[in-house]
């Protein structure tokens, strides 16, 4: 016999009360708020072994120093929200930071938010690149983005070859961006802490955003639920590519020296931020606000390794370790999670 439309309906497992919703929301905010505490140790920590880690200059450069990982973690956040991964990010950061940069010593009095928009425009272009691939192709996200890796860095080695653009080639305006301040706050880190902030605003309060974490949580019945699936994860790795490509103006400016190397490694920083900063690398949890933290405190802990004079080796073993730490922490309390939901079903005889 067929099954009637209503008999599957029937069937189907009923949504998550608020009840769920909000013990999932309050054990992930602990999350978040356990990393927070994490910084202010190891910065209490470190000041203790060497006071001058809280000079102001040294506080100017790791918020500057941060700004870039914020950047480029709020755009692999809606990529891993909704349980997929962008491990070009760094690829593309490299080649759009060569590529505008190069435009001051090739357009003369070219202005600088026109060098903005051409870097967002290179990353556009490799992040439209990886959606259609994710989300028409149906081909996994780890898969495309480490094959876009490659590809992009490949192709910023054919541009640049031996080549290189100098801090000489910049005019003073472009290499002033990351030195203004503001009160003795880079006048950079409130921006892009402004810009952190819609990101996360958008992620938990539009419907589009919210979808994301809907996608990540269970990608079969979002799309049950009439969830544009291919939709939304096209969008995010579209605005992952836009965001890395501005990152890279802004790594370009506060390095001022570009080759190919440019921006090599920053995927595993950028990941192990994101994950450390509570974004669960499973998708369904997380916000723009916990990854932003998780980039402030892989940044800190690289300012503090180059104060306690520690070999620059151990900035990707510390971030590999904690994104292991963290990987395996999400994985404990999900686990947790779901008995206590369980639990709380059976009680309620759902």
């Amino acid at each position: 016999m067929s099954t009637t439309v209503a008999e599957r309906r029937d069937s189907s497992p009923p949504p998550p009360d608020a009840g769920s919703r909000r013990l999932t929301e309050r054990v992930f905010r602990v999350r978040e708020s356990g990393i927070l505490a994490v910084l202010l140790v190891f910065v209490a920590a470190t000041t203790a072994i060497q006071p001058r880690f809280l000079d102001t200059q040294n506080i100017q450069f790791v918020l500057i120093n941060t700004t870039v990982f914020a950047l480029l973690a709020l755009g692999e956040t809606m990529v891993v929200v909704s349980r997929n991964v962008d491990l070009s990010i760094g690829s593309v950061l490299g080649l759009s930071a060569f590529l505008s940069a190069r435009l001051f010593s090739q357009v003369h009095g070219i202005p600088i938010p026109v060098v903005f928009a051409v870097g967002l425009a290179i990353g556009l272009v490799c992040g439209v690149a990886n959606g259609l691939m994710v989300s028409l192709g149906r081909v996994p996200s780890l898969v495309v983005t480490l094959a876009t890796l490659y590809i992009i860095r490949g192709i910023d080695i054919l541009i640049v070859g031996g080549n290189e653009v100098v801090a000489q080639s910049l005019p003073a305006s472009f290499a002033n961006i990351p030195q203004d301040t503001v009160l003795g706050v880079p006048y950079l880190a409130i921006v892009i802490a402004v810009i952190v902030a819609i990101g996360a605003y958008y992620l938990r309060s539009f419907r589009s955003g919210r979808e994301l974490y809907a996608i990540g949580s269970n990608p079969d019945a979002a799309r049950l639920a009439g969830i544009p699936v291919g939709k939304r994860i096209f969008t995010a790795f579209a605005v992952s590519g836009a965001l890395a490509g501005l990152a890279g103006v802004l790594w370009a400016a506060q390095y001022q020296t570009i080759d190919s190397t440019a921006g090599t490694g920053y995927e595993l920083l950028v990941v192990s931020a994101v994950v450390v900063g509570g974004v669960a690398i499973f998708g369904g949890s997380g916000t723009a606000i916990g990854a932003a933290i998780g980039a402030l405190l892989l940044s800190t802990i690289q300012s503090a390794l180059n104060v306690l004079g520690i070999a620059p080796f151990w900035d990707q073993a510390i971030a590999g370790f904690l994104l292991l730490l963290a990987i395996t922490l999400d994985r404990a309390i999900s686990l947790r999670l779901l008995a206590a939901l369980r639990l709380r079903s059976s009680r309620r005889g759902i």
